[in-house]
């Protein structure tokens, strides 16, 4: 089971270079993918900074038609571990939730972002 991270959405919403790769494990693992609400919330900032809000409603509709990937968030008792990660391995507030949503959750984390090269390798997949 895999949280996917926010920049592997972004790289096929906005049809950036590695969008094939994005779409090709997206597409591989349904069933098996989780997303935080911190990801959701985030594609929703960055779609609607490009003036992409339809395509924003379209994602959500797909996220919500698509019951096998949940959106994930943290008990509140929680929020103290993401503190935590930032200390343990330098991370900025997003990865630092990102990684504490999976590591809560047991799953591991699916991205592009060389910021997670300071976890062990069994926690994170890049793509």
């Amino acid at each position: 089971m895999y949280l996917v991270d926010t920049n592997i959405f972004i790289e096929v919403l906005l049809k950036q270079e590695k969008q094939e790769l994005c779409k090709k494990f997206l597409s591989a693992n349904i069933g098996k993918i989780n997303i935080s609400d911190f990801t959701l919330h985030s594609i929703g900032v960055i779609l609607f900074r490009y003036d992409q809000a339809d395509l924003f409603k379209r994602f959500v509709a797909d996220i919500i038609a698509n019951a096998s990937t949940p959106v994930l968030s943290l008990p509140q008792t929680m929020l103290l571990n993401v503190a935590q990660a930032k200390k343990d391995f330098n991370f900025d507030f997003d990865d630092a939730y990102q990684y504490t949503v999976a590591k809560h959750h047991g799953l591991k984390i699916i991205t592009m972002d060389k910021d997670f090269q300071a976890v062990a390798s069994s926690d994170v997949m890049f793509l």
